[in-house]
């Protein structure tokens, strides 16, 4: 079953955020993170901001450290009409009620080396296609959407979050897993169309987090610390656009 948390007091009138983790269930700081916001910071929030966390949308792949779910579908292109991915399907349930009553929606996630060792192999496997090395950035970054960049929300991120690890340098083809850097840390990808978690809420401003446990630089704290202060940066950028 999806659990969710959400303020005891949800008033219409205040801005509402989304914070979704463990849509990938092997991504671990981004289920701890979620938890640890709601744990220390959310009530700073009290009375000024409306929060629905989801801390762990794919229990199941949590609890066994997988990308996929039980049928071998990735949620995190699954957020469409008639997913097949039951984890996709009950988030969406959710926050269906509430769509377009989001100010901002912020997805936490993780790239790990896994990415590249197994899971990239593994899907090539299964869809029958010729598997094509890439690499794994060293840093945190983040993923806007194209049809609807905002990056100022995104620089508020990238600002707080390198107070606590390092942001992913492009590379030498100016890219971040194989996608323009449109500014530090950040690439685009269309996120309905692809059918990508922070798609779902017709929020304002999105974004999905994208930290490196693997990194010599960085540590689980560190992980689960940058998916902390890059949720607190989301709703605070959400509180000071609303004062405008």
């Amino acid at each position: 079953p999806l659990r969710a948390l959400r303020s005891r007091q949800w008033q219409p009138g205040l801005p509402s955020v989304l914070v979704t983790g463990g849509v990938h269930g092997y991504e671990t700081s981004g289920v701890h993170g979620a938890l640890r916001f709601v744990d220390t910071q959310a009530e700073r929030f009290a009375s000024r901001a409306n929060l629905l966390v989801v801390a762990c949308v794919s229990p199941w792949a949590y609890e066994r450290f997988q990308r996929w779910n039980f049928d071998a579908i990735d949620p995190n292109r699954s957020f469409r009409e008639g997913s097949p991915a039951q984890e996709s399907a009950a988030l969406m349930r959710l926050v269906a009620p509430l769509h377009g009553q989001f100010a901002a929606h912020i997805d936490l996630h993780e790239t790990t080396d896994t990415d590249e060792s197994e899971y990239r192999p593994a899907v090539a496997a299964r869809d029958g296609k010729v598997f094509e090395p890439g690499s794994i950035p060293d840093g945190f970054y983040l993923v806007d959407d194209a049809d609807n960049p905002q990056p100022a929300f995104q620089q508020a991120i990238i600002e707080a979050v390198s107070r606590v690890t390092h942001i992913a340098p492009a590379d030498d083809k100016n890219q971040i897993i194989g996608s323009p850097v449109v500014a530090p840390g950040v690439i685009h990808y269309p996120m309905k169309q692809w059918g990508l978690c922070a798609g779902i809420s017709g929020a304002r401003y999105t974004t999905t987090t994208e930290v490196y446990p693997d990194s010599p630089r960085a540590t689980p704290e560190q992980c689960i610390e940058a998916q902390v202060a890059a949720a607190c940066a989301a709703v605070e950028f959400v509180l000071a656009d609303a004062q405008l």
